[in-house]
This record gives C-alpha cells, sequence and structure tokens, in this order.
C-alpha cells in the first residue's frame, strides 16, 4: 500500500493503523425519514410535452432536495398521450370503462419511469413505486374514482434509502375493477392525497403558468396573480388549471397547496388565508459568460440553451471555437470577446488552479457572480476570489466542486446555522471509487483510468484523482464550509492510488471488506482542524464502503454528535452540471428578489 504523502504524516505507520477511523464514535443519526421535510411535487402534462422535458423535470426536483428536502414526485403521462390512448381504446373495442382505464393509466407509469431515469442521470438517489407497491387504492367508477388509502409506511421505507421516490398519479388500485383512474386532472388529486396521507408540509403542482390568476393573463397581460388565496375562491379563478377535486380535498384536509412554473420563484398559495394579490414579477433575461466547454460545461451549455426565456449567452470560450461548428451557441477562444458585455453571471468550468484566477476575479470586481464547479481555483484562491465578490457586490457559488451532484455545501450550511459541525468524512472522489471498484474485479490499473475517462469521470490527465489531490482541494473547501476558517492545501496529508495492486484488492475482497479512498476533516479539541485523505480497508457493512462506481457518500457530524449522511453520483457530466445550473438557477431568482425589492421600495 502506497504512503501518505504530507506534512506531520510518519511513513512508518502500520498498515493496521491506518485502517483505523479517525472520527471518534458518535451516536446514529436520530433524523428518521419521518422526521424530514417532505415535499409533494406534481408535474402534468402542460410541463411534459415531449421527452425531453423530463431533464427539466429531473433539474426542478433536484432543486428541492438541494434545500434538504425528500421528494415525492408525482408525474402525468406525456401531453396528449392520455386521450390518445383512449381513443385507441375506443377504436379497438368500444365502451368497456373498467378496460379502458387499464389502457389509460399507461401513459402515467411510463412517464413515472422515465422522470425516474432522468433523476437518476443527474446522481440523485431515485426509485419508483407503482400503485400495487404502496397499497394506493379508490373506490367509485373506473374512469373517475377518489382515492381513500395508502400504505404510507412503504413510501417512507423507500424514502429512507432515496431522496425521491417517482410515482405515477391519475390510477390506482381497486377491490372490485384492480385498476381505475381518477378523471380528468386526476394527477391533482394524487399529489394532494400524497400530501396528507404522508404528512407533507405542501403539494407543489407545477403548471405551464407561475400561478392562480385573477383573470386570463393570456387575454391581459397586466393581470393580477394571487400570491395567496382561500380554497373556495382558488375552486373559482383556477378553473380548467387545477381540478375541482383536488382542491376540495386539500379543503377537507387543510393541505397547503402551491401552484408553480418550472424554475420559479413565485407560487400563489392555497390555503386557508384571505385572499392576496400582486402584479407577477418580471425580470430581465440575464447575460451569461460560459467559459469552457468539456465534459460539464457541455452540459450546463445545454441546459442554459433551454431556458431562453431567463438567459442571453455571451460566445462561449473555448480553445478551438472551429472543433463546436454547427452547434448551436456561438463560440470563440478570445476571453475578451466570451466576458464582453458585462456579464451578469460568470460560469468559469476551464479548470486549474492559475490560468482562470486573475481573469474571473476581474469579473467580480466588476460586479459579475461567479459558479464553477473548479475546487482547485476556489480552494487555492479564495481569499482573492472572495475579496473580489466582495468588493464588486457579487456572489461567489461553488456547489458542484465538492460532491458533483451531492448537494454537501448546502447541508453543511443548513447544519452551521442549526448548531454547528464537528466534522465530515466520505467517499469524496468518484474517479478514484471507480478505479478501486474495478481493480477489485481484477482489472489492470492503467485500464481502470482508461474506462474511467471513456465515461467522463477523469480528466484527459487523471493524477489530482490517482494522487488524492482533488480530495484534498474538497476538504479545504469543506474545512471552510464547515468550520469557517480555510485550510490549505498543501497542509493536508494525502495518499495515492499508484501503489495498490489487483492483489491488494482482492486480499481486501477475500477479508470481507473493500479499499476506498477516503478524506476526512475535524476540529480537534484544541480547535485546530486536521484533514487527511487515505485509502482504506473498510467492512462491506461500513457506511462508506457502499459507495459503487462513480458514487459520493458524505457523512456530516453535527455538534450534537448526529451524522447525517448524503449520496449521489460523484463525477460525470450531468451530475456536476446539474449542480452548475442550480447554482445559476438559485443567483437568476436572487436577482427577481432584488428586482422586487427596489420595486416595492420605489427605488
Amino acid at each position: 500500500m502506497p504512503a501518505l504523502a504530507g506534512p506531520n504524516f510518519d511513513p512508518t505507520e502500520s498498515a493496521s493503523t491506518m485502517t483505523q477511523p479517525i472520527l471518534q464514535a458518535v451516536p446514529a443519526s436520530i433524523t428518521a425519514a419521518e422526521g424530514q421535510r417532505l415535499c409533494v411535487l406534481k408535474f402534468g402534462s402542460s410541463v411534459l410535452g415531449a421527452e425531453t422535458d423530463y431533464a427539466a423535470v429531473a433539474l426542478e426536483i433536484y432543486r428541492h432536495v438541494r434545500q434538504g428536502e425528500k421528494v415525492v414526485a408525482v408525474v402525468s403521462a406525456l401531453h396528449g398521450e392520455t386521450d390518445a390512448l383512449l381513443s385507441q381504446g375506443a377504436r379497438v373495442g368500444g365502451d368497456c370503462p373498467a378496460l379502458l382505464a387499464r389502457l389509460a393509466r399507461v401513459g402515467e407509469l411510463r412517464s413515472a419511469a422515465l422522470a425516474a431515469l432522468a433523476l437518476n442521470r443527474v446522481g440523485v438517489r431515485v426509485t419508483t413505486m407503482d400503485p400495487h407497491e404502496m397499497g394506493l387504492l379508490a373506490e367509485g367508477q373506473p374512469l373517475d374514482s377518489n382515492l381513500t388509502d395508502l400504505d404510507a409506511g412503504a413510501v417512507w421505507a423507500k424514502l429512507r434509502d432515496h431522496e425521491v421516490v417517482v410515482v405515477p398519479g391519475f390510477t390506482a388500485g381497486h377491490a372490485e375493477h384492480g385498476v381505475v383512474t381518477l378523471g380528468r386532472g386526476g394527477t391533482d388529486l394524487s399529489a394532494v392525497f400524497f400530501a396528507d396521507r404522508l404528512g407533507a408540509h405542501r403539494a407543489r403542482l407545477i403548471k405551464d403558468v407561475d400561478g392562480v390568476y385573477a383573470e386570463d393573463p393570456v387575454k391581459n397581460p397586466h393581470a393580477e396573480r394571487y400570491s395567496e388565496v382561500g380554497y373556495a375562491e382558488a375552486a373559482a379563478a383556477s378553473s380548467g388549471l387545477i381540478q375541482p377535486k383536488a382542491i376540495l380535498a386539500a379543503q377537507q384536509d387543510d393541505v397547503l397547496i402551491e401552484v408553480a412554473a418550472m424554475g420559479a420563484a413565485q407560487a400563489t398559495t392555497i390555503a386557508n388565508l384571505p385572499a392576496r394579490k400582486s402584479l407577477p414579477l418580471r425580470g430581465a433575461r440575464l447575460r451569461v459568460a460560459l467559459l469552457g466547454c468539456g465534459t460539464v460545461g457541455g452540459g450546463v451549455l445545454a441546459q442554459l440553451l433551454e431556458r431562453p426565456d431567463l438567459f442571453e449567452l455571451n460566445p462561449v470560450l473555448v480553445r478551438r471555437p472551429a472543433d463546436h461548428a454547427g452547434e448551436a451557441a456561438c463560440f470563440t477562444s478570445n476571453p475578451t470577446e466570451a466576458l464582453a458585455g458585462d456579464p451578469d453571471i460568470v460560469v468559469e468550468l476551464v479548470g486549474g488552479a492559475d490560468p482562470m484566477a486573475e481573469l474571473v476575479a476581474a469579473a467580480l470586481r466588476n460586479g459579475a457572480s461567479l459558479v464553477t464547479a473548479n475546487k482547485a481555483l476556489v480552494a487555492q484562491h479564495h481569499d482573492l476570489l472572495a475579496a473580489a465578490a466582495s468588493a464588486g457586490g457579487a456572489s461567489l457559488l461553488h456547489s458542484g466542486a465538492v460532491g458533483g451532484g451531492v448537494p454537501v455545501l448546502e447541508a453543511i450550511g443548513r447544519l452551521r446555522t442549526d448548531g454547528g459541525v464537528s466534522a465530515v468524512e466520505g467517499i469524496m472522489n468518484g474517479t478514484s471509487n471507480f478505479i478501486l471498484g474495478r481493480l477489485e474485479q481484477g482489472c489492470g490499473f492503467d485500464e481502470a483510468v482508461h474506462e474511467a475517462q471513456a465515461l467522463g469521470f477523469a480528466e484527459a490527465e487523471p493524477s489530482a484523482d490517482i494522487d488524492g489531490h482533488d480530495t484534498a482541494h474538497k476538504l479545504s473547501l469543506l474545512a471552510r464550509a464547515c468550520f469557517g476558517n480555510g485550510l490549505s492545501v498543501q497542509s493536508i496529508a494525502r495518499q495515492s492510488l499508484r501503489g495498490v495492486s489487483i492483489a491488494d484488492a482482492q486480499a481486501a475482497h477475500a477479508r470481507g471488506e473493500v479499499l476506498k479512498q477516503i478524506g476526512r476533516c475535524w476540529r480537534e479539541r484544541d480547535g485546530g482542524i486536521v484533514a487527511a485523505v487515505r485509502i482504506e480497508s473498510l467492512p462491506v457493512g461500513n457506511l462508506l464502503a457502499r459507495a459503487r462506481g462513480e458514487e459520493n457518500v458524505f457523512v456530516v457530524t453535527a455538534a450534537n454528535g448526529c451524522r447525517h449522511t448524503l449520496h449521489g453520483k460523484g463525477a460525470g457530466r450531468w451530475p456536476t452540471a446539474a449542480s452548475v445550473f442550480a447554482d445559476i438557477m438559485d443567483l437568476q431568482r436572487a436577482s427577481l428578489a432584488r428586482n422586487a425589492a427596489v420595486w416595492q421600495g420605489g427605488g
């Protein structure tokens, strides 16, 4: 096994000592799944018009996962699919409602699986459940039933091991008919019912409008939107927008409904509240400068191009613009051209610690907020970038730099507000985890590295992953997030994968163990902060040992001793791109909120 590199490390330390956990044993987390905030999100056919819309649905759900919520996502069929199925049934076999209900539900079952696949691609731990798997029952006619029962324990059991459970709306089981549907717009009713039976704090209905309006906004562009409204008034104002049965069920069970558009900062809240109207907020499109269009940058570019209503894109900075001929965006190799026009947001995805530091610092001083997944840049130049952001009144966001699609920095932020953090440990580099897994399977080291590169997990020059530098940079950022103090990368001892052989990995397997690259950072009793990157042999039952492939696992220990675990994909285009784009959307919503404050203040 290779030795640790770095200061204050004794190279004569025995292998058995090296595999001992650094942190003291702490109580298991007292936060059961039922104690976490749950949001029910409903996606209807108005926002599911085509197969490509599932990517946007995944990003909307990921937004709530970042906020620390568990999510039950209730989905409709693609637009027009249910009508097409019913028409097909009528042509083929006539007028048997019980059989038509079995046919009509097919669109929702397919849609739930597709939504889950889209979430899996961005690294969210997700599963699906069909009605019979969660005891979802209804009473009434085959094509217009009402929900009566749900095995909430079965759903929460899935939520303990997943951030999201995707379920089909509109359909349920039935004692007599076996399968029924819930009538036109029945997915709204499904969402309200799930929120009630699972104890969710809200049912958020995602529509193609940003709320309930007092008048048709198409006919009157100056129509007022309800910020809050009671159930009865909502039923009258939302004709055709929300299923009436769903509003009635919400009123009977006191379920809070939100009506919102995809990615919106605003919503109409429907509850036992007096009506309150306001003009909807409208913000100007934000100008975005994208620097880099490689593995992650290409994913971010695709997402930016999907929202031309929100973002105006500068020419994208790349080394060889000719390689991108025929693509939807414009490209340039000139940084001045890429940063022209005083962009509102600079997205830096070029990589490397030094090449971009002064360039993006200048943009920050000029008032452009910075979003990056470049952990080396932020870890080594944090003070420079933070000072520049402060001088320009801009923001510095780097969620994608730690954990890819795993929102560990957001979780740490919440825990710091709620009492503090004492330590963080985990599988922090998906590439190294993938390579160690392949070694255990008998694959040679060089071959495993090439596979990781081919899959987009490793860069063309993979030494940062292999030698522990990547995890050391992440630990530097995590130390700042946990304790408010920076930790230099040079002070972090680290161990390389280069000395690990197939024999080492398979010997660990024979012992019932598995080799993992573990990053740890903790505060000592004297207040000092220490971090290290080690190759450890862990029992297969250990939580960190369960990470597979490019997965990351983080265990954050709160000051009260409770341990909070976060899982997800930590490498690859789409998980990291989702995190970067979520930062961009946070800035867009913040800009809208600032505009609202200025407008309300008369400034």
